[in-house]
């Protein structure tokens, strides 16, 4: 009879390990969907779990029953659609102490309306984890801390990036590190902490050139409204590329 009842444990422990096993895989499956380049053949994602193509048509099919949606097919690859059905994501301790210190950072570093997002969504992610990855989030070991934060902003920097977004023109008034006022008319492009300021990105009408602006030193700051749609990425990889090549060559890191 007691061999019989450990017998039957260390089945049951090894069908909770089973079911584990797959329910991680399944997780780690929809991880490999996000981040590599759709579509994604069966193959690669076999190779990036290290498990048959025949365990992926299975595990594509488990998924979809759970409401994910998987554009696709075998022999022509997979592709991951975004929507609200999609199964809770879970989250590697590493991740989660990622998290942490990302929005810690932004907190402190972020200008006000975007330390108070960091703050909000800390607290929704606490929310919606599972209890033993919230408490890891409430006790992670990573934080941020700056004794000399960026100077802060002279303008709506909250604005500022709705226009980047929406790749709407602005003007506002600019005082340069000489003390010299202008008036500028600018494509915003994108905004760059600095070791001691917030900095956007921009095409400046005025110079026919790309620039970078403190927000420190922007007063006045005016939407227009007028578009410059679809340019913003493209003009944002041009310049990303040039101050890549002049760091380079002054021996600097961007």
């Amino acid at each position: 009879m007691m061999c019989h009842v450990l017998l039957s444990s260390i089945v049951g422990m090894g069908h909770h390990r089973l079911i584990m096993s797959r329910t991680e895989r399944l997780f780690r499956l929809m991880d490999a969907l996000r981040h590599l380049p759709p579509p994604v053949t069966a193959a690669q994602l076999g190779q990036e779990l290290g498990v048959s193509e025949r365990t992926l048509y299975r595990d594509i099919e488990v998924l979809r029953g759970q409401g994910a949606v998987i554009d696709g097919a075998a022999g022509y690859g997979y592709r991951l659609i975004e929507d609200s059905s999609l199964p809770p994501q879970s989250f590697a301790e590493d991740e989660i102490e990622a998290l942490v210190l990302g929005l810690r950072e932004v907190a402190a570093l972020g200008d006000p309306a975007l330390a108070k997002a960091a703050r909000r969504a800390h607290a929704k992610l606490r929310a919606r984890l599972p209890e033993r990855q919230a408490h890891r989030l409430r006790h992670a070991v990573l934080t941020a801390h700056r004794f000399q934060p960026p100077l802060a902003p002279t303008v709506d920097a909250a604005a500022l990036r709705k226009a980047c977004w929406d790749e709407h023109t602005v003007t506002f008034a600019y005082s340069d590190k000489h003390g010299q006022d202008t008036r500028r008319d600018v494509r915003p492009l994108s905004i760059l902490l600095m070791d001691r300021s917030h900095c956007l990105l921009a095409w400046c009408c005025l110079r026919e050139d790309f620039r970078a602006f403190r927000l420190d030193r922007m007063t006045d700051l005016e939407v227009t409204g007028t578009s410059f749609r679809p340019c913003r990425v493209p003009l944002l990889r041009e310049f990303q590329e040039k101050l890549r090549a002049e760091t380079k060559l002054s021996g600097d890191a961007f």
